[in-house]
């Protein structure tokens, strides 16, 4: 099968980590956030439950999350920049949807070649001396649904649309009539083997283009 519209997830797919994980680790709060992705993340809570509740523990200042903008591209999937070239190189369109911070992917994206257009993230807000304001929980990546609406708006032609991706959230894009890859290469998750479309382990995302190149 053929797809004209590809999306990816970031974290756990694009790159190895978890951004939100890692900030709070380095603010010394990462058990307890921790738990809360990982919640969200297997469908055990909605998103919009512990969204909000994460940054708010973490308080990621400007400098935070520039540092977590380049442990994303240290950590890059091997193969994801291939696999985004070989796309782009056939006409498809790329985009990346995440529940992650926009600023903070948004250095990946540009060293994948994706678009900033093309990046669906949530954006947080700073104040005037760099410190952390607040987050936008009116954006639709942070609720529950999020990556479902987000597919209907970059698609209302209804093209072919796959979405590739780690989590529990990712499959809500089934529900806009996208197929799902699940990519296991970095974290597994049973719920996304035994929901996706189509599953891979191998740790190269080089993996997937078997399900998206006819």
């Amino acid at each position: 099968m053929s797809f004209e519209i590809v999306c990816f997830d970031c974290d756990s797919t694009l790159s190895a980590i978890e951004g939100i994980d890692e900030l709070a680790n380095r603010a010394g709060v990462g058990a307890a956030v921790a738990a809360l992705t990982t919640a969200a993340m297997n469908g055990e809570v909605p998103l919009e439950d512990v969204y909000a509740q994460r940054l708010n523990i973490i308080k990621p200042n400007q400098a935070a999350i520039d540092w977590v903008a380049e442990l994303y591209i240290q950590r890059v999937v091997d193969g994801a920049l291939k696999v985004v070239q070989t796309l782009q190189a056939q006409a498809k369109s790329v985009h990346i949807i995440s529940g992650g911070l926009r600023q903070a992917i948004l250095p990946l994206a540009a060293y994948l070649g994706v678009p900033a257009t093309n990046v669906h993230a949530v954006d947080i807000m700073f104040n005037a001396d760099g410190s952390y304001q607040g987050v936008d929980t009116n954006s639709l990546l942070a609720k529950t649904g999020g990556k479902a609406a987000i597919c209907r708006q970059i698609n209302p032609a209804q093209a072919k649309l796959v979405l590739i991706g780690d989590g529990q959230t990712d499959l809500e894009a089934q529900l806009a009539g996208a197929t799902v890859i699940g990519f296991g290469g970095v974290v597994t998750r049973p719920a996304v083997q035994l929901s996706a479309n189509y599953y891979v382990q191998e740790a190269s995302l080089l993996s997937v283009l078997r399900f998206i190149i006819s």
